[in-house]
């Protein structure tokens, strides 16, 4: 039989597993709960705590609600959001990861700061992505977002600059900006590495797992950045490296007589059960040797 692992490091890092244990803690109160937006972008974790009453709701819905709990994801919320939940009397549970909520505090400093200096924020993320709405809302929606070198041109040269970056980015791409941003800029251009370490510290840890197997399948939700970027990341180590997200994706084809060993691992939105679902799949389909 084919020799199937799961990287004891992936899963769920720990600010989406405080969210999905608040979500967990209040349905098991029996109390009516509403996240605004995917509580996490995987979408088996999604539809399981949705299977156990949670509903998903958009930022427009808040409005019409008339009771239950509001949960706030981890990816957090702009001032905005805060200040519908506050007019409108609903409870709130917000679930925030801690990393990001003090990214969104040094953001909102910066920017104060930088609007009395006549300044600007930058921020390295993807543009429409929860995270990021959450920063925007710290700078009045004026901060500049950039995601690749095509952005630059969007910063005024002559204005000072202060840089952040959404925590799930990878570091070294960042690094990169930063220095092209120097360049072109004539002011003083101020950065800070705010990618969690818990998350891009995983990226050399699953290269050196990726590479001790014949194959890898990594399982992670199609809307997780993070998925994206650790997947690539096995990629670039073993061509053998396959995206799935859920057993059903598993393709028999992937495994030939030399395949001895399979690697499983994911997303820090990827709950174990899922990997355990694929892995066991995959123990099941392999044939003996």
């Amino acid at each position: 039989m084919i020799t199937v692992d799961i990287d004891k490091s992936s899963g769920f890092c720990f600010g989406v597993k405080k969210a999905i244990e608040a979500a967990s803690q209040l349905l098991s109160d029996g109390e009516r709960v509403y996240c605004v937006g995917d509580i996490v972008h995987n979408e088996a974790e999604s539809t399981r705590l949705n299977q156990l009453g949670m509903r998903i709701i958009e930022h427009n819905d808040l409005e019409q609600l008339q009771d239950g709990t509001v949960l706030f994801r981890a990816h957090g919320e702009p001032p905005a959001t805060y200040d519908k939940i506050k007019a409108s009397g609903l409870k709130l549970q917000d679930a925030t990861c801690p990393v990001v909520l003090k990214l969104q505090q040094r953001i909102r400093q910066a920017y104060l700061e930088q609007k009395t200096a006549g300044g600007q924020i930058v921020i390295f993320g993807k543009p429409g992505h929860a995270e990021v709405i959450g920063l925007m809302g710290q700078t009045e929606d004026e901060a500049i977002i950039i995601e690749s070198e095509t952005d630059i041109h969007l910063i005024d040269a002559e204005r000072p600059v202060e840089i952040f970056a959404q925590t799930t980015k990878d570091p070294d791409k960042l690094a990169r900006l930063v220095k092209l941003i120097q360049t072109r800029c004539h002011n003083d251009v101020k950065w800070h590495n705010t990618t969690c370490k818990q998350v891009t510290g995983r990226v050399p840890r699953i290269k050196e797992f990726a590479k001790a197997y014949s194959a890898v399948v990594f399982v992670g939700g199609k809307k997780s950045s993070n998925a994206r970027v650790l997947f690539d990341a096995c990629k670039q180590v073993n061509p053998n490296s396959f995206f799935v997200s859920s057993a059903e994706d598993v393709r028999t084809e992937w495994f030939n007589p030399d395949t001895s060993s399979v690697g499983v691992c994911g997303a820090t939105s990827t709950p174990n059960w899922l990997m355990e679902q694929v892995a066991n799949y995959i123990r099941t389909i392999s044939m003996p040797r």
